[in-house]
């Protein structure tokens, strides 16, 4: 059995799951009960000057019968005072000192508050401090979480004087509501984060009430935006993750969440950079105890891969991840269809035919049977067909034959023979 501990900027854990700053983790007792189910650590739902909450506040999107695919919330902060959620979290520490339990904090950009607010929660014993720059509705009104968060001078800023006094790790939490991570990433090193996580909830509107005509969900009938997560997410956070994993100026640790919803997503954000994982729509559908599931299938993914410890996985895909300019324009795939096991269903037909390279033919054999076969020479190896096809195993990808003479070359290559043709 591989070894699961991690290590997150020196902040120690049984294993890489952690339960996201969210209503999971409202309480004591609920992060005890997630203690007690397995998770290795958890982000205590964060800290500030109490607000006051609206109902109702999720919504969820369905598809293709996946209930949960996308999950939406318009909650705010903490609703509960500071003194009760101190008392809380040192309890919980006591009781369980070696699980994570960080801190999330979120205040007006105002040293002396930042200064008060940390303070406070280490003196209680917290493992790690997160600053909330995330939150795109309700805080970010008031001038924090989002709209901190979208300006790299406050990130900078304000994680710097959250190190003027903090005595343990600082994690920035970052939103993806802006154009590109990496600056908001790299300003947050450059105030002296010990590490980063990411991403925090997108900006969104869950549906509308084609009967009512009500935002889903409405207060008292009116709607607002609110964050988006859940298995929808997984792809644009680990895009940014990855990021943030290949700049060699954004030198520290990543926690990486959105869409982690099985112990396979885990190995994914891992692999492209990220220390550790948080979850929060996958515990919050299926309760605390999907976190076997995980640590299980974990375990067995590194046994299978005859990998000692969950550590070696970090970052071993970024050398792979790279810009469009460096593909190799020359290496070609094409799509091969496995007629034995082919049912017929003309899905990769229609896809082909109407909206790809019309490469797909439909043929009898001498028998009159109908079958479907590439023409290889026309396929562009788009990968659609074998997407769309329902049956495993029915459609590969497979690497064609380069042509005569014919080298790998990148667009970036190309591009800098011809200007050097162009200069003789």
């Amino acid at each position: 059995m591989a070894n699961l501990e991690t290590s997150l900027a020196g902040i120690r854990s049984p294993n890489p799951f952690w339960l996201a700053s969210a209503p999971p983790t409202n309480s004591g007792y609920q992060v005890q009960r997630a203690f007690e189910a397995g998770w290795g650590g958890a982000v205590w739902k964060t800290l500030g000057d109490p607000i006051l909450n609206v109902s109702s506040r999720f919504a969820a999107t369905s598809f293709n019968g996946q209930a949960v695919a996308g999950f939406n919330n318009i909650e705010l902060i903490t609703d509960r005072p500071l003194e009760v959620n101190l008392r809380e979290i040192e309890e919980t520490k006591i009781k369980y000192p070696n699980h994570a339990i960080i801190a999330s904090l979120m205040v007006e950009p105002n040293q002396e508050k930042w200064h008060e607010i940390v303070k406070m929660v280490e003196a209680v014993g917290v493992d790690g401090l997160e600053l909330n720059f995330g939150r795109p509705h309700g805080m970010a009104e008031r001038g924090m979480g989002a709209a901190s968060g979208q300006v790299p001078e406050l990130v900078k800023q304000q994680t710097a004087w959250v190190k003027e006094v903090a005595q343990t790790p600082v994690i920035v939490k970052l939103t993806p509501n802006i154009t590109d991570i990496t600056f908001t990433a790299k300003a947050a090193v450059e105030g002296g984060a010990d590490a980063v996580s990411m991403i925090n909830t997108i900006n969104s509107l869950a549906g509308v009430d084609l009967d009512s005509w009500n935002t889903v969900p409405n207060v008292a009938g009116k709607g607002a935006h609110g964050g988006y997560c859940g298995p929808a997410v997984k792809p644009i956070a680990l895009n940014m993750v990855a990021e943030c994993a290949r700049r060699p100026d954004i030198n520290v640790p990543i926690s990486g969440m959105g869409g982690v919803s099985s112990w396979k997503e885990a190995a994914e954000f891992m692999l492209m950079g990220a220390s550790n994982v948080q979850v929060c729509t996958a515990a919050m559908h299926h309760g605390f105890r999907i976190v076997e599931d995980m640590i299980d299938g974990l375990n067995n993914y590194l046994d299978e891969k005859q990998i000692g410890s969950v550590a070696e996985l970090v970052g071993k895909t970024v050398p792979k991840y790279s810009d469009w300019g460096e593909l190799d324009l020359n290496y070609r795939v094409v799509a091969q269809i496995d007629t034995e096991t082919c049912i017929n269903c003309n899905k990769c037909h229609i896809a082909c035919e109407d909206t790809s390279h019309q490469c797909i033919d439909m043929l009898k054999d001498e028998q009159g049977n109908d079958f479907l076969q590439v023409r290889e020479d026309d396929c562009v190896g788009c990968n659609l067909c074998s997407i769309v096809c329902p049956v495993d195993g029915a459609i590969e990808m497979v690497e064609a034959p380069r042509k005569t003479g014919e080298e790998p070359m990148t667009w970036n290559e190309r591009q800098s023979l011809v200007s050097m043709m162009g200069t003789k």
